[in-house]
């Protein structure tokens, strides 16, 4: 049975009496607040080893919440919210956190999503304790035991998630990866989130590591945006045709071709 802790932090009781009901089921130990002040109270006081956190709250919402949990460690954070909008998503993420759910969602995979989280956390803390972990070139330096980045000798603040993917690619310099063997490899083969999830944290690793060297570089083969590209010119050559079908983006997934009935 697990026994980590978990901060639930959610404005609504029932989403908040449901998961405690779920977690303490799975053996976890589960504390609840109700706004984003007292979920920073309570983390302080409690030290969670997770954090489940809504975005809209009273008092404080869950971004910045998680940009100051953020800031104080790297504790592992969820977002739960009922937004499912791709700029939510990336906000989030940009400022730490670790996977996100939109409401109404299963709790069964909420607890899987947990777990597999914890895991990953557990799997890198252990990897920390080893003598092995630092990574050196021309004016960088990636010291995965005290997750700490340096570039020009100066420390550059960075979300864990970050770290970890700068990591996979810098310890296999050369190797292409493609956006899916990088979502297995840093968020592991049970994370449900969808591949944009990457492009976010490449592009805040560039803006960080930016004019750092003329000798390396984080590098994107074969860009997807490619298919952007194509698809926006084909829009404007048949916008308006019909109103039966169109050309329709289906968020965190790509494309169809839609026929109304």
């Amino acid at each position: 049975m697990a026994n980590e802790k978990i901060l639930v932090v959610d404005d609504d009781a029932n989403i908040c009496e449901l998961l405690r009901l779920y977690l303490t089921k799975e053996g976890y130990q589960v504390t609840v607040a109700n706004d984003g002040e007292e979920g920073l109270e309570k983390f302080n006081a409690v030290k969670p080893d997770m954090v489940l956190l809504d975005v809209m709250m009273p008092r404080m919402d869950g971004l910045e919440v998680c940009r100051r949990i953020r800031k104080a460690g790297n504790t592992p954070v969820m977002m739960l919210t009922a937004k499912g909008e791709t700029f939510d998503k990336v906000l989030g993420l940009e400022l730490g956190a670790d996977d996100y759910m939109v409401k109404p969602f299963d709790t069964k995979e909420v607890v899987a999503r947990i777990k597999a989280v914890l895991r990953r956390c557990q799997t890198t803390s252990a990897a920390a304790e080893s003598t092995e972990g630092v990574i050196e070139f021309d004016n960088l330096r990636l010291d995965m035991n005290s997750y700490e980045l340096r570039v020009k000798g100066k420390v550059v603040e960075a979300p864990p998630k970050e770290l970890e993917l700068l990591n996979c690619l810098a310890s296999h310099p050369n190797r292409v990866y493609t956006r899916d063997q990088l979502l297995d490899e840093v968020w592991g083969f049970e994370y449900y989130g969808d591949s944009r999830t990457i492009d976010v944290h490449v592009k805040r690793l560039r803006e960080k590591l930016a004019g750092a060297s003329d000798k390396w570089e984080l590098k994107t083969v074969g860009d997807s945006r490619t298919v952007d590209v194509h698809v926006k010119r084909l829009r404007e050559k048949v916008e308006n045709v019909s109103d039966q079908w169109a050309l329709k983006t289906v968020w965190g997934v790509g494309y169809k071709f839609e026929v109304r009935q």
